[in-house]
């Protein structure tokens, strides 16, 4: 697996959002949907069981070196 980092940001999101960091990388490890999105950013998704299935959203930078998480947040344009 590549290495990743989290940015300040989505540190902060963690944080604010109550986001588990072990969810994160469940997320990227795992991800029920992995895809390259308009911005260049790989987006990855998955549900969240301990968050009742909720859609965790992970963006990611994957031109830095290590790869950078850009933000993470409970999706609610994705359905369960």
């Amino acid at each position: 697996m590549p290495d990743f980092s989290l940015s300040t940001h989505a540190r902060y999101m963690l944080q604010e959002r109550n986001i588990a960091e072990e969810w994160v990388w469940r997320t990227i490890e795992n991800p029920n949907s992995k895809k390259k999105g308009k911005d260049g950013n790989m987006h990855y998704t998955k549900p969240i069981r301990e968050r009742d299935g909720r859609i965790l959203h992970i963006v990611i930078n994957p031109y830095l070196d290590p790869q950078l998480i850009v933000t993470v947040f409970f999706d609610r344009r994705l359905s369960k």
